[in-house]
């Protein structure tokens, strides 16, 4: 491998930001799928409840307004495997059946940079049924460079100034993954660091991911006049950084501000955003800030400078919500950039309820406990914890094993709440690469409860899942089901199945031989 001396770049000029770029264009869906980059913590169930809420909030404040004849736009940037906008779909679709009152109509417009992705989301089995409903809609978006969206579906065009309602933003791990400006504050003085990118020739042949994780960094400091200028748009928090603070590096997102500044012009009443990022909004977590760390996952991702975005929509008028107690993984807020922000009460009261007295960044910190302490657990403590993660499917997979063991002891009650438990998560299931793992210990659970109707279809589903390679294990219990509902010639199908796969298989050999004995 060629080794540079280390080439100097403006850092939102880097080539790191071209490598992110060509790595989610080359993976498309399997950036997620393969399990690189991050997705569980933004397109959990308890997110999109949440999200689902405020924007029902939000829905609700437009009705009290009058505001119903107009449809509502949700855009979510970078909307990733799609598990999150299925999920608030969901959510949203059941919330605005059970108020049954009148609500202006909405469509959720899921965008990316790759062009893969849009197809992919547009062909996934999950999503037909809003598209058909004209409830989604896909864009392929540039977030440095577009100012109007081209759906896929529709196959319309949304151009500035064409939304009369105000527009809904969602962008998750967006701010911090897209380029940044980075200063650094000392003695008073703004400086513009520039980044020094060692081992990572561009005449290589390496991929973007490899590129990245052999790459070398360092940073050198040159004066910054054209922050400090009267005329540069965000002068104001400069100065504020000038004043405050002392000896620190300042990720800037000034590509992500010019991005919500293009997206506003698309509608004639502004715009509320939803966002939640690795990133601060207080001002004292930017005092004597080390310079960036690059955490690398396929891609990478930085800190987003919420206090910045906030400070500026502010300063124009907006009403932002964050917590006022300390994220641990996921800061979210809530920026109302509309006319009398303080009148949309009923999206604040959500995000007071789903966000700030307890929210996904909490619910993420006690998973991640709860997960350690599952094998101790009983089905009282077990169950709820279930309800309170809107019954995902990741507890399934971490809890199956133990629900299993406690089946045997577990009350009439006990048992009908997995049994409703397992249906309500699977009516929101996103369909992914673990579909066929996670029917299977569906139907195992079921079969273990003498649900055996219910254990049939989830296992056939696992079974369809795994068309080209089946399971013995869930071929046997199939055959065990169709017995116990006198399914005679399917059991026997499936038995001798088992048993042309694996001619020892002691269980299937005992089942066939009452069969015989018959």
């Amino acid at each position: 491998m060629m080794k540079n001396e280390g080439q100097r770049f403006r850092f939102s000029e880097a080539p790191v930001w071209d490598w992110q770029r060509a790595y989610y264009e080359q993976k498309g869906l399997k950036a997620w799928t393969d399990n690189q980059v991050p997705q569980y913590i933004t397109s959990n169930p308890m997110i999109a409840t949440a999200y689902a809420e405020m924007i029902f909030g939000f829905l609700q404040d437009l009705a009290a307004k009058g505001k119903t004849t107009e449809t509502v736009t949700i855009l979510e940037l970078g909307a990733g495997v799609g598990r999150l906008a299925f999920q608030i779909l969901i959510k949203l679709c059941e919330l605005r059946d059970y108020a049954a009152t009148e609500l202006p109509s909405f469509r959720y417009i899921m965008t990316d940079l790759a062009s893969d992705n849009v197809f992919g989301w547009k062909n996934h089995p999950s999503m037909q049924s809003f598209i058909q409903q004209g409830l989604l809609d896909f864009a392929q978006f540039d977030a440095m460079h577009d100012t109007e969206l081209n759906l896929a579906a529709a196959g319309t065009v949304i151009r500035p100034g064409e939304l009369m309602q105000p527009l809904l933003i969602i962008a998750n791990y967006f701010f911090d993954s897209i380029p940044q400006e980075l200063i650094y504050v000392g003695e008073g003085k703004i400086y513009e660091c520039d980044v020094m990118l060692s081992n990572a020739d561009s005449s290589s042949n390496l991929q973007p991911v490899e590129r990245l994780e052999n790459m070398e960094l360092s940073y050198a400091y040159r004066p910054a006049p054209k922050f400090s200028a009267d005329t540069y748009p965000y002068r104001d928090v400069i100065s504020l950084y000038q004043e405050e603070l002392e000896d620190s590096h300042i990720l800037f997102p000034a590509a992500g501000l010019a991005c919500l500044d293009r997206l506003e012009t698309l509608s004639q009443s502004g715009y509320v955003l939803i966002t939640a990022d690795k990133g601060d909004h207080r001002l004292d977590n930017w005092k004597f800030a080390e310079p960036p760390e690059f955490v690398l996952h396929g891609s990478f991702s930085l800190t987003a400078n919420y206090h910045a975005i906030q400070h500026v929509l502010e300063q124009r008028g907006a009403h932002t919500c964050f917590t006022s107690h300390h994220y641990k993984d996921l800061n979210i807020g809530c920026m109302l950039m509309v006319k009398e922000p303080m009148s949309y009460v009923n999206t604040r009261l959500a995000y007071l309820r789903e966000v700030e007295r307890f929210g996904p960044d909490d619910f993420f910190s006690i998973k991640e406990w709860f997960d350690h302490q599952v094998s101790r657990m009983e089905l009282k403590q077990l169950l709820p914890f279930w309800r309170l993660g809107r019954y995902d499917a990741e507890f399934l997979i971490h809890s199956a094993q133990r629900i299993s063991d406690l089946i045997p002891d577990a009350s009439d009650e006990e048992m009908l709440d997995i049994q409703q438990g397992i249906h309500t998560m699977w009516s929101s299931y996103y369909t992914m690469e673990q579909m066929g793992d996670i029917a299977f210990l569906a139907g195992q659970l079921m079969n273990e409860m003498a649900v055996y109707e219910d254990a049939k279809h989830f296992l056939e589903l696992s079974l369809q899942a795994d068309e080209l390679k089946h399971n013995p294990a869930v071929l046997y219990d199939l055959a065990v089901c169709c017995y116990e509902l006198e399914l005679e010639e399917e059991a026997l199908d499936y038995t001798r199945k088992v048993l042309a796969m694996d001619p020892d298989h002691e269980e299937a050999r005992s089942l066939l031989q009452s069969f015989e004995s018959r």
